[in-house]
């Protein structure tokens, strides 16, 4: 590991706004912001750039940005320190492990901003908006909570509007270019990803959408279609 990387897990450890691995916050995290306000998760945040970016446009709300990789979350937590930006705060966890750290009900909102998209179809299960990362974020969201969807992949928009179909999600807000079919400040936020524009689509996709109270179970079905259509290529 690279000496920038230790110094930053090293400095991590001692921010007050970045939790890793914490035990016993299911509930509590009101009282950590020391606010009722709603709470707002990016997940795979990265660098931050979102999770920053929003908690500076809804002081009423609070944000917490959530990756594995701690080099990264220190840019966005030392931003937010700097700046003393209080409504953001930074896990390090897997997003799997959710469930560990969140009550039922206490998420408002989840953003899922630039993913992985995970091209291959043997790989659709690790795609952040599949039917088995939904249950996840059912156990967490209000029953009236959002998902949102920012991405430059085509493929991981395309393969979330079948899920939102299949699934009989509840489909808010479809933008199939955002900056220039948008206006809305949130939307606006650009991480370092984003400039890298890795998908090369010069396009930028979003979807906002709820979750019904049951989410079928018909992902053999979702998977034979993703196989049929890969095998048709």
């Amino acid at each position: 590991m690279g000496q920038k990387k230790l110094l930053r897990f090293a400095a991590i450890k001692t921010f007050t706004n970045v939790l890793e691995y914490p035990k016993d916050m299911q509930g509590k995290w009101s009282s950590f912001f020391k606010n009722k306000n709603p709470l707002v998760l990016e997940l795979a945040c990265g660098r931050g750039e979102y999770t920053v970016g929003l908690s500076q446009l809804s002081l009423n709300k609070n944000f917490i940005g959530i990756d594995i990789k701690g080099n990264r979350i220190y840019i966005g937590a030392k931003k937010c320190l700097d700046e003393k930006i209080l409504n953001a705060a930074f896990l390090r966890t897997q997003i799997e492990k959710l469930p560990d750290y969140f009550a039922g009900a206490e998420v408002d909102e989840i953003w899922i901003t630039f993913p992985d998209p995970q091209l291959r179809t043997s790989r659709a299960k690790k795609r952040l908006t599949h039917p088995r990362f939904l249950r996840l974020y059912k156990q967490l969201l209000k029953p009236d909570g959002f998902i949102h969807l920012k991405t430059d992949s085509p493929d991981l928009y395309k393969f979330t509007k079948r899920v939102i179909d299949l699934y009989k999600l509840i489909l808010i807000e479809d933008i199939d270019n955002v900056y220039a079919n948008c206006k809305q400040e949130e939307l606006k936020i650009k991480t370092h990803y984003e400039s890298l524009d890795i998908a090369g689509s010069n396009k930028i996709f979003y979807l906002k959408f709820q979750l019904p109270e049951t989410i079928i179970d018909i992902d053999n079905q979702l998977q034979e279609i993703l196989k049929q259509e890969e095998n048709a290529d």
